[in-house]
């Protein structure tokens, strides 16, 4: 059994590299668009038909449609596009520092007791007295101090599709953006769930408005491969136990 990991182990990190070759001299490929594998279904709400109040014409700009001059352009229906601001700006900073330091010291000693250590002296071997029978010291000390810094900062935009009305009127929304410059792909994905009420008028929704946000930001190409450790190496690295 322990012969056979260190062969599949190799398989399979020979079956990765072949499926890397069919991609040597070429450009990474894109995604499917939303809607072609399935992700973003569903139809699209037909636009509010309802007519307008008594004598108002279908040009007037007091139109109860969404497409009016006055009308609620925000998403707050399945299938209804809405743009997610992400500005992240984070840091965080922590210090501690532990301090502990004990001393001790006894001493004891019998220089007269009715003549009695005078005479224990007597037998005892050159140097040692009854004078100073027992004298002890000790010291302990420890220091410990840990630092954590970590700062991000993250500006980007991204057209995201309601595919979801939950029956509180909660959104589920998800949007997927993919740029490729040369041969390096750039991906970014963003799930989660947001009150019809946070979205504004210019139909953008702010990062720390989505419950649930889960956003992804990364890419694939050239430059990308070069910048991750060979197959080899990641399995060497989980198996090897130095």
């Amino acid at each position: 059994m322990s012969a056979a990991l260190p062969r599949l182990a190799l398989l399979l990190a020979g079956l990765a590299g072949c499926a890397r070759l069919a991609e040597v001299g070429k450009a990474p490929e894109f995604s499917p668009p939303p809607g072609t594998d399935g992700r973003f279904i569903g139809e699209y709400p037909v636009p509010d038909g309802k007519p307008g109040p008594a004598g108002v014409g279908m040009a007037s700009l007091w139109s109860g449609e969404r497409r009016s001059l006055f009308g609620d352009r925000r998403a707050g229906h399945r299938g209804d596009i809405l743009t997610v601001v992400i500005l992240i700006d984070d840091g965080a900073q922590i210090s501690n520092s532990t301090g502990r330091s004990r001393a001790g010291s006894d001493k004891m000693g019998l220089p007269g007791l009715f003549g009695i250590p005078q005479r224990i002296d007597r037998h005892l071997p050159a140097g040692a007295s009854m004078a100073d029978a027992v004298d002890t010291s000790s010291t302990s000390s420890y220091q410990g101090s840990g630092t954590i810094q970590r700062k991000e900062k993250l500006t980007l935009r991204i057209a995201a599709t309601v595919i979801e009305e939950l029956p509180n009127g909660i959104l589920r929304l998800a949007g997927t953006q993919e740029v490729r410059v040369n041969s390096e792909l750039r991906d970014l994905t963003v799930t989660g769930y947001v009150r019809p009420e946070d979205v504004t008028r210019q139909n953008e929704v702010g990062y720390d408005k989505i419950a649930g946000a889960r956003i992804s930001y990364g890419g694939r190409g050239q430059i990308t491969d070069v910048q991750q450790p060979r197959y080899g190496q990641q399995i060497a690295d989980i198996l090897l136990p130095f």
